[in-house]
């Protein structure tokens, strides 16, 4: 099953892990990505950029090389797509 967001066409079906993590800024460096538990506790201490949906599709115990992310300006938007993408696995499961 395939669902789409924005330009991005990813097969659910390959799936070896999924999971959200919150964008923070790091002074001269890229964002880092961090659990969103602990972008909540630390909410009064760091800057934070926005959020993310990683999927990775390699087998596991092996590097994430084939990974997908989606980024997001909000909580809203995040749990709103982590629904969606929930729904059709869902169906999948139900489905085999």
């Amino acid at each position: 099953m395939i669902f789409t967001y924005e330009d991005k066409n990813l097969d659910l079906t390959k799936i070896t892990r999924l999971y959200p993590a919150a964008l923070v800024e790091v002074p001269n460096e890229d964002p880092a990505q961090v659990s969103l538990e602990w972008a909540e506790l630390k909410a009064d201490k760091i800057n934070l950029i926005g959020y993310v949906l990683i999927f990775d599709f390699d087998p596991m115990g092996e590097p994430p090389v084939n990974r997908v992310e989606l980024r997001f300006d909000t909580r809203e938007q995040l749990d709103s797509v982590i629904f969606e993408v929930a729904q059709q696995l869902k169906f999948l499961k139900q489905k085999n």
